[in-house]
């Protein structure tokens, strides 16, 4: 039965069979059994196709918001007896710092922390801080986070600058401050409300967004337009230091938080996992 909730609670996030699938590494054919094996149990439509796509009926719909809370504490009982006792920490990682300094950072306390087991997963910072309310991560390394204050422990553990990448690298005759349009990452993205007020500060115009920093990277280095991403990810492709224009003496950082429930923040593991990675982030 919960392995039923869960496939209609996901379902719900998704809106397709196929993404459901994806997501809980089953068959599209599993996912329609334990749908159908719901509504024969509790007797009720649960869902209706539109096209290709399947909204929830009002019955799933309630369903769905009775026991999304109750699956998210069981999931979160489950990390505290088992996880933590093995000494493992299950982490969420936004994709940008997992592709570039992350597994440096991580490598570093790993060397300090031989006895925990690391299980990593690389996700849009948004998708982080779902999977930490929903009890699947214990903790989560990403950006932009200042909604998670409320209901999550979120502290900063680095400032990440951001530095323009000149399209396709040809030298650019601008001072900071000037109107410059560039490409960026996207509205939904965790990092975006963190830079929005300080581009406008810097006059900084969002003329293309993209969903990943790496794919804003690789289109400035294309040609298709000044990039505006993390340092980070510009070194990890090779862009040298006087290529970039350095807007951090500006203010224009991402910063990095450090994020947990607020009763897996307080578990010893967690705590010195935390003690590490806040030291060592400004290294990398």
């Amino acid at each position: 039965m919960l392995d039923n909730l869960e496939t209609l609670i996901t379902l719900s996030k998704t809106g397709t069979m196929m993404e459901t699938a994806t997501v809980l590494k089953i068959s599209q054919s599993a996912v329609s059994k334990r749908i159908a094996a719901l509504e024969q149990h509790y007797d009720r439509q649960l869902i209706e196709r539109q096209g290709r796509r399947v909204v929830l009926t009002h019955h799933g719909t309630r369903l769905v918001e009775r026991v999304t809370p109750l699956m998210s504490e069981l999931r979160h009982v489950f990390l505290e007896d088992n996880a933590l006792r093995k000494g493992k920490i299950i982490l969420g990682v936004s994709e940008a710092i997992l592709a570039s300094w992350g597994p440096r950072l991580f490598a570093s306390v790993a060397q300090e922390m031989p006895e925990v087991e690391f299980e990593f997963h690389a996700q849009r910072s948004p998708v982080v801080l779902d999977r930490l309310r929903s009890g699947e991560y214990m903790v989560g390394i990403c950006t932009g986070s200042y909604d998670a204050e409320t209901d999550l422990v979120s502290e900063v553990i680095r400032l990440e600058p951001m530095v323009i990448i000149p399209s396709a690298r040809r030298p650019l005759d601008y001072r900071v401050g000037e109107p410059l349009s560039v490409i960026t990452i996207e509205s939904r993205s965790g990092a975006w409300r963190s830079i929005e007020e300080d581009m406008r500060r810097l006059k900084l115009h969002r003329e293309t967004s993209l969903e990943s920093f790496f794919s804003v990277a690789q289109m400035a280095l294309a040609g298709f337009g000044h990039g505006l991403v993390p340092a980070g990810v510009a070194k990890t492709l090779g862009v040298g230091e006087g290529e970039m224009i350095h807007l951090a003496a500006q203010g224009l950082n991402r910063p990095v938080r450090f994020v947990a429930r607020k009763s897996m923040f307080s578990r010893l593991l967690v705590q010195n996992f935390y003690r590490l990675v806040s030291d060592r982030a400004g290294d990398v």
